[in-house]
């Protein structure tokens, strides 16, 4: 993957957006029933912001690159040319399978690793 350019740095919002909860929620409870998401995502609300490089957040994840031909990536990937602030992730450690779901912020974590694999995230992870 191509580094980003210095003039284009990854801006980062100091906290997640709002509408990124109901966004976890809403995919959590595809893998996990409502209890567990609704402890899920109080517990993400109070976790601290922390950081780790992409290449480390995909390999954990075990998911696939999307390409830049998806709308949401290249949405993702404006932002960051122009400088626009990104919601940090939101993360879950699945220790029983041995991995992370991205339960929100697989597009932005896609268009960052486009621009530079070893870019700092910054996340919430439980």
């Amino acid at each position: 993957m191509a580094k980003h350019l210095a003039s284009e740095k990854i801006l980062w919002l100091p906290d997640v957006e709002e509408h990124d909860y109901p966004a976890a929620d809403s995919y959590l409870r595809i893998i996990y029933n409502d209890k567990k998401v609704a402890d899920m995502v109080a517990s993400l609300r109070k976790a601290a912001i922390v950081k780790f490089k992409s290449k480390d957040i995909f390999r954990a994840s075990q998911l696939s690159l999307l390409g830049i031909s998806n709308s949401h990536v290249e949405k993702d990937r404006k932002k960051i040319a122009n400088g626009v602030a990104l919601s940090p992730l939101l993360l879950v450690r699945d220790e029983s399978n041995g991995k992370v779901i991205i339960a929100d912020g697989y597009h932005r974590l896609c268009a960052i690793y486009g621009f530079d694999e070893d870019a700092i995230i910054r996340c919430k992870i439980i």
